[in-house]
């Protein structure tokens, strides 16, 4: 229901106490009681402004016939017809199609506080602005590396050109050179420590236990030294060390290093009582276990890698409700099962926490079978959690995908979109330089 008159879209000449202003070409009459709703507004100004006073009139609008009282402005019809909403809703909404960072723009031009949009519309305009700082953050990245040679110094043109080699794998053909080098170390360490413990290929020491053939270690020593060599030429090249030391992939590149040096002066540097001890043997156990982290180097050479990486984080939600339902779903079939079969006298349930095990092998559908219901009861149960068990799973699969999906997609078009900045920057620059050059 409308309490108000309607905005009009007729041609003719405006009754009292109305005005006609004519936005891209469409004409819209508008009543003054309404427009000073919003005093503060443009519209609101032109309604109480003098005609005879044209220096206003000629600030608040782009021209005017005093004939038949129209005000004429050079703006998106369109977007003018969603913020005149202001007027009669007291909110506004951005209309589908509509650039909502031009739309923005539009709003301040007509003197509209940014309040008065809807909570959609605030969170869709959040959205594209973040949009627009990651193209700007990526078109940063593409003109530091298209201004090397404007380095004031030849240690900072050195130490850029270092960083681009080997932090840029597509800005020349050695950094991609390195890169694939890096990319095989990553592979050939993961299989030669995968190889090593195999005992065929293992050799004995002079204490009678099984080693790593020598030339695997030497091949790892090679991989290690290779990824240190890489390690420190990134640190010294980063221009912000600080914020490099600290960064996700690059904790990730330290600690796959670490435990090799670790164990080189724990077993060649460390005393013969030193080593004999229990707790320094399983020191050296452990470190060598996490050598396993170096196979997550290869985030760092995977765009797919980084983009699952990223779409898990956006699915916090769907997986947090994922280990809810299963949670509950063990609790109360474990519970069930453990009650169930203690009439049978060969039970394998012993104990609630002990049938916690069983209920997460046959709710995941692995059914290991080393537990397992002999009683009928105790088997529809086994039968109704295992059902339970694959919708509680493919339930938030279908949003975990398309979380995956939307955000490759996002990734692509803004790469797409810095790229194309660049360009028209690019052209915009070579207008100006000619422009000069005729002058």
């Amino acid at each position: 229901m409308w309490t108000i008159p309607k905005p009009n879209y007729r041609t003719g000449f405006c009754a009292e106490g109305e005005i006609a202003v004519n936005i891209g070409g469409v004409r819209v009459v508008l009543f003054g009681d309404v427009l000073n709703r919003y005093p503060e507004s443009r519209l609101a100004e032109l309604v109480n402004c003098s005609t005879q006073n044209s220096e206003v009139i000629s600030s608040l609008c782009d021209d005017f016939d005093p004939g038949r009282k129209e005000f004429y402005f050079d703006r998106d019809p369109d977007a003018f017809k969603c913020i005149i909403d202001v007027y009669y809703f007291d909110e506004i909404h951005i209309k589908r199609g509509i650039c909502p960072i031009c739309f923005i723009k539009e709003m301040e031009f007509w003197k509209i506080d940014q309040s008065v949009l809807d909570e959609c519309c605030k969170s869709y305009l959040s959205e594209k602005e973040d949009e627009l700082k990651e193209i700007a953050n990526k078109v940063k990245v593409i003109l530091e590396d298209l201004e090397v040679d404007q380095c004031i110094t030849r240690t900072q043109r050195c130490q850029r050109f270092l960083w681009r080699l080997m932090e840029k794998p597509g800005s020349s053909l050695p950094a991609r050179i390195i890169a694939i080098a890096s990319f095989l170390s990553i592979l050939v360490s993961a299989v030669v420590m995968c190889v090593g413990t195999i005992p065929e290929l293992q050799v004995t020491d002079s204490e009678g236990k099984l080693v790593e053939h020598p030339t695997l270690e030497a091949i790892e020593t090679a991989c290690m030294l290779w990824f240190t060599a890489e390690y420190l030429l990134r640190l010294a090249s980063s221009p912000n060390k600080l914020h490099f030391a600290l960064s996700i992939m690059n904790v990730i590149d330290f600690m796959a290093i670490m435990p090799f040096y670790v164990v080189l002066s724990l077993t060649y540097l460390g005393t013969s009582s030193m080593m004999e001890l229990a707790n320094v043997q399983q020191a050296v156990q452990a470190l060598r276990i996490m050598r396993i982290a170096r196979i997550f180097k290869l985030a760092r050479h995977s765009s797919g890698l980084q983009t699952l990486t990223y779409a898990l984080k956006r699915s916090l939600k769907e997986l947090g409700l994922l280990l809810m339902y299963m949670s509950v779903g063990i609790f109360v079939f474990s519970a069930l099962a453990y009650t169930m079969e203690q009439s049978h006298p060969e039970t394998l349930f012993r104990s609630i926490p002990q049938s916690f095990w069983w209920a997460i092998i046959t709710m995941t559908t692995v059914g290991y079978g080393d537990i397992y219901p002999k009683t009928t009861l105790g088997k529809c149960n086994a039968a109704v959690s295992f059902l339970c068990g694959v919708i509680a799973i493919a339930l938030p699969i279908h949003p975990i995908i398309n979380n995956f999906v939307v955000f490759y997609n996002k990734q692509k078009v803004l790469e797409t979109a810095a790229k194309h900045e660049v360009e028209l920057m690019e052209l915009k620059s070579g207008r100006d330089a000619r422009r000069k050059s005729r002058d």
